[in-house]
């Protein structure tokens, strides 16, 4: 603790021996052994309540996070992000369906269906009738005049009419 080697030590021995006497030299040392135990129990103690505060400041560092823990399990709501991705998907239909003029009608999914279809497996000449077909279809979707019925009720030279 202080370095002292036992040379040094048996030095103070003899310091101690020609100053004190060897009348009194015994009580001395009883009382410098009792001075040296207090001062190592009170070194001790104060050890002690610094190493105490330095857990209770770690406890309540703990306690606070298991707290917020706590706070944050009991107030989690474990369908708020769904709910917002549904209320943002309503959002986008709603001005998807704002921003059209009207929704598509059956013609107009036939059309589509039947030009799908044209364009994968019919050959050349029955995907220009298939297109044909949807100008009548597409013609049919606006106001019809008299002479425009007439023109479609005509079969043509494939026995379709139009």
């Amino acid at each position: 603790m202080f370095d002292i080697s036992w040379t040094e030590f048996l030095l103070i021995g003899v310091v101690a021996l020609i100053v004190i006497g060897p009348k009194e030299l015994p009580a001395v040392m009883r009382t410098m052994g009792q001075w040296t135990r207090k001062v190592r129990s009170m070194a001790a103690d104060f050890q002690n309540q610094f190493q105490e505060a330095i857990r209770e400041a770690e406890m309540a560092d703990l306690k606070k996070q298991v707290d917020d823990m706590a706070h944050d399990i009991k107030h989690y709501d474990p369908l708020k992000d769904v709910r917002a991705d549904v209320e943002a998907m309503g959002k986008d239909v709603a001005t998807t369906l704002e921003s059209k003029p009207a929704s598509p009608t059956l013609a107009d999914v036939a059309v589509a269906a039947s030009a799908a279809e044209a364009s994968v497996a019919l050959p050349i000449a029955e995907s220009a009738a298939e297109f044909r077909e949807q100008d009548v279809v597409a013609a049919a979707t606006e106001p019809v005049t008299p002479e425009a019925a007439e023109k479609t009720a005509e079969p043509d030279s494939t026995g379709r009419a139009g």
